[in-house]
């Protein structure tokens, strides 16, 4: 084979470009290649590091692979010398192809590693002196420390942390764009630490401030919808470090300790739930630069916090990501002053203001205005959603700093009526966790493309550092059911590796002995707050998925004993060791075959927690052999298979009946393959029957409703699916869409067809889980999908169906080893057009129904005669009425007849 034109792009070393603040001591690095030539595969790859790029020229490595002979350029481990806390590391990659194709060496790309021991501080923690300033009030306080720099630093690194959320100021200027900061982890095991390069902030040869301001946040204020506080502590405190390098390499540290000063400021009452109260009046100007005067500031107080517990922040961190114009300015018809954004978006609202000194403004958020066009509330429950804003006099602008609000419009209060006040004066700033974006879907269904707006957005808002149910009532919290019911939708969308690794280990440090799961992680509710079915499941199903779409092994290790604590859980529960049928269980939560008074839908609870106990120890057993634990799979494996017989034994009739009369009873053993032969055919036959007996509506909740279409179309019934899918009537996903809804609904039916509501006590407008069908529409529609034993996309499944009710559909995503898509468009002729476009390093199946090899063309060839002379195709065969493609890298275009086995198929490749 002659040469290619092969270079490496997007080179990444824990899933980001340069990082900073890496707190794993063994990082890995992945990179994508760019190639000219089809079928691309790496043969071999090279990684150097050093502590400079000079070391990196100069051969001075803490680590040089050599000529590895491997197809492996995701998540390369590193093996050289032990890293060093607080330490920039250089690193270039050089990779090999099929074609005998070099890369070169890549440019050199860094990271930097954050602190890594507790005896890597030298700081300590500190708080206002409790004579002085109450540190457990509803105000923020500010803490500051001036300092000399003697000279123009070299490299300058922050780190800090907090009990409580923080915000620093370097000289005036605020430090970094994080928001809500240090996250939110299970605090008593986990605290996360941040990272900040501030070498350009420092002023050399002249006095410097450090500023911070410290709220409640989830440490200590309102949390959960009992009204409880201060459920880590009462106490919020601050623990920071700079640590300054010259050119002549010495060394300079700042620290939190008792020579800094505190003050209480502007921020009177910040609260997650309630919003923020803010006196501008109170602002004390010029407070984090040099040369203010803090002789009337108290001191401040160090406290014993252990050390131990803080861990470097490796997940990307919450930024503001958007920034969106107000669609209208209304007026109510009860008089009120509403802001409407066009959006139920997460965030805050920015103004810019020029009002009179002492003008107070209330700001009240809310999703969704009543059947009268009237600001509504109650279904935010206790949580206020409100800001309280005094003007200092003058042009201002403000927006909240430690609250963030689930809205769509904004009442405003307190305006004075000489004032014009128009829609210009405000924005929308949308704040989430920074994952990058991953996916994209599109059809010729207008509603449907609505609808896959509202999953993004439903996500956007709800992934704030947890994986939250709802970010606007008095709850907001990790629900695990949620998250794992969403999560491979979640990856489609976003690279959600990062988020989910860091709320994983934080599952798995509330995680009770016994191998319980909390409801919610982190956990704050109630000691018996544990242990549902396809809840706790999370502990195995989210951890397998992230595996799957990333190829990322870790995470299976990191998290293995907390999958199999949480298997030997449930094995330690019910009359024996193979069913589960005792305890609390969420059941179908919000089931629409739920009794009246119930949120529990009709399907036994024993059935789906004994379906999902089958389907964890499998996933588990699965994960086992991935790492090579041969015990483990000998042992759980043959438990698995007496968990399926136990099931068939108690939940199937002899003559092959399930013993439920529920679509999500016969969803779940057909998803999680518990049945087969002419025992799933009936299944699937009664699934179809139930469906078709509702008129193509659903009647499944949480824990069914994920999975409902990916059955009925791996069974044979895909036309079903699709009819549920574009059903517009109650229920359906598309009510909500012709509702005028902009996220998910909690409920199907939220809002009325008269205009009223679900009850307040439990009424979301941004409520992801049933979002979940986003997954089948890139998977199934859209036919973008991969192999299980080839995981990250190393060996992608296409599997488009034009026969979806639809002209066309794509869908594209940005996998590890670079852009993935899937298209098909049926064309006047009556024959489909398909694109295909497969990175470098990856292969492909297609599989193409009504399409055979003998009748497909290749730029006018046979297919079956020229295969092997037709650049990137590998194999060319039939099975079973569909048309199989091995295909390697590259662009395909391929043209099929629509459900006709004498199909007409070209394909050509660019």
């Amino acid at each position: 084979m002659g040469t290619t034109t092969l270079q490496i792009k997007q080179i990444r070393c824990e899933y980001r470009d340069n990082p900073i603040g890496i707190g794993c001591r063994k990082p890995r690095f992945s990179w994508q290649l760019a190639s000219d030539a089809p079928g691309t595969l790496q043969t071999a790859y090279r990684i150097q590091a050093a502590e400079s790029p000079e070391g990196l020229a100069a051969g001075t490595y803490t680590w040089d692979t050599g000529e590895v002979q491997s197809d492996q350029s995701v998540l390369v481990e590193y093996e050289g010398n032990e890293l060093k806390a607080d330490r920039r590391y250089w690193y270039q990659v050089r990779v090999w192809d099929n074609y005998g194709g070099d890369s070169g060496w890549s440019d050199a790309r860094f990271w930097e590693m954050g602190l890594l021991a507790p005896d890597d501080w030298e700081a300590a923690w500190i708080t206002p002196d409790p004579s002085a300033i109450d540190a457990a009030a509803e105000e923020a306080f500010l803490l500051r420390r001036e300092f000399a720099v003697g000279a123009a630093p070299k490299r300058a690194m922050l780190y800090a942390t907090s009990l409580g959320f923080y915000e620093l100021e370097l000289n005036g200027r605020r430090v970094g764009d994080w928001q809500y900061t240090p996250g939110w982890t299970s605090y008593r095991h986990r605290l996360q630490v941040q990272a900040y390069d501030v070498t350009a902030q420092l002023a050399g040869g002249s006095p410097n401030v450090i500023g911070a301001t410290l709220s409640n946040g989830w440490y200590s204020g309102d949390l959960g919808w009992g009204g409880a506080r201060n459920h880590y502590g009462a106490v919020r405190a601050l623990l920071l470090q700079l640590r300054i390098e010259y050119a002549d390499g010495s060394v300079e540290t700042v620290v939190s300790d008792a020579n800094w000063r505190a003050s209480t400021g502007q921020v009177r009452m910040a609260e997650i739930y309630h919003g923020e109260t803010y006196d501008a009046r109170l602002e004390q100007e010029g407070w984090s630069r040099p040369g203010f005067e803090d002789g009337a500031w108290s001191p401040v107080a160090t406290i014993d916090y252990p050390k131990t517990i803080l861990v470097m922040q490796e997940n990307e961190p919450s930024r503001v990501t958007e920034k969106l114009k107000p669609l209208a300015l209304l007026t109510t018809p009860a008089g009120e002053t509403v802001l409407d954004m066009g959006q139920n978006m997460v965030g805050r609202l920015h103004m810019k203001l020029n009002l009179p000194a002492g003008t107070e403004l209330t700001l009240t958020h809310a999703e969704v205005l009543d059947r009268e066009g009237n600001f509504y509330v109650a279904n935010l429950r206790k949580a206020k959603q409100q800001v309280r804003y005094v003007c200092k006099g003058g042009e201002e602008e403000y927006e909240s700093q430690f609250s963030f609000y689930g809205f769509r419009y904004v009442k405003i209060e307190g305006w004075p009526t000489d004032v014009p006040l128009n829609e210009e004066r405000f924005a929308g700033h949308v704040i989430h966790t920074d994952m990058e974006p991953a996916g994209s879907f599109e059809c010729s269904h207008p509603l449907l493309n609505k609808l896959q707006s509202n999953i993004v957005w439903g996500q956007r808002g709800n992934f704030l550092d947890v994986p939250t149910d709802c970010p606007q009532r008095d709850e907001r919290l990790g629900w695990t059911g949620d998250a794992q019911v969403f999560v491979r939708t979640a990856a489609f969308n976003y690279g959600v590796a990062p988020f989910f690794a860091k709320w994983l280990r934080d599952l798995k440090a509330d995680q009770r002995a016994d191998g319980g799961v909390p409801f919610v992680v982190p956990h704050i509710l109630s000691d018996t707050s544990f242990s549902s079915a396809a809840w706790g499941d999370a502990a195995v199903i989210c951890p397998w998925t992230i595996y799957q779409c990333y190829g990322d092994k870790r995470v299976l290790e990191e998290q293995y004993e907390s999958m199999r604590g949480w298997v030997d859980y449930i094995r330690a529960q019910g009359d024996d060791e193979l069913l589960w049928n005792t305890g609390f269980h969420f059941g179908d939560w919000l089931g629409l075959d739920a009794k009246e008074g119930s949120y529990v839908g009709a399907t036994p609870t024993d059935l789906i927690a004994t379906c999902f106990y089958a389907y964890s120890t499998g996933l588990f057993v699965k994960a086992a052999q991935v790492l090579g634990q041969e015990e483990d799979v000998r042992t759980y494996g043959a438990l698995y298979e007496r968990i399926a017989e136990a099931f068939l034994r108690e939940f199937i009739t002899p003559s092959g009946r399930l013993a439920a009369h529920t679509q999500t009873g016969h969803v779940l053993p057909l998803m999680f393959e518990l049945v087969d032969g002419p025992v799933r055919e009936r299944l699937a036959r009664t699934l179809a029957k139930y469906v078709e007996d509702q008129k193509h509506h659903l009647t499944t909740g949480f824990v069914g409703t994920p999975y409902l279409c990916h059955v009925l179309t791996d069974n044979g019934y895909h036309e079903l699916a699709v009819k549920l899918v574009q059903q517009e009537e109650y229920p359906s996903w598309l009510y909500s869409v012709n509702q005028g809804a902009t996220t998910i609904w909690e409920h199907w039916d939220g809002l009325k067809p008269d205009g009223s509501f679900w009850s307040e006590d439990m009424n979301s407008f941004n409520h992801y889980a049933y979002g979940a069908i986003g997954d089948w529409l890139y998977r199934a529609v859209a036919g973008l999908d991969m192999e299980e034993t080839e995981p990250g996309y190393k060996r992608i499944l296409f599997r488009p169906r034009p026969d979806s009710g639809l002209e066309y559909a794509k869908a594209a995503y940005e996998s590890a080893y670079g852009t993935i898509r899937s298209e098909w468009r049926i064309v006047p002729d009556g024959t489909v057009r398909y694109e295909f476009e497969i990175p470098a390093n990856a292969t492909a199946v297609v599989l193409l129904r009504g399409a055979t090899a003998q009748s497909a063309e290749v730029n006018g060839l046979q297919l079956s005669q020229a295969d092997t002379r037709i650049p990137g195709v590998q194999v060319a065969e039939e099975e079973n009425g569909t048309l199989r493609l091995e295909l390697g890298s590259g662009r395909y275009q391929v043209k099929a007849g629509l459900g006709s086995s004498a199909a007409q198929t070209v394909v050509s490749t660019s």
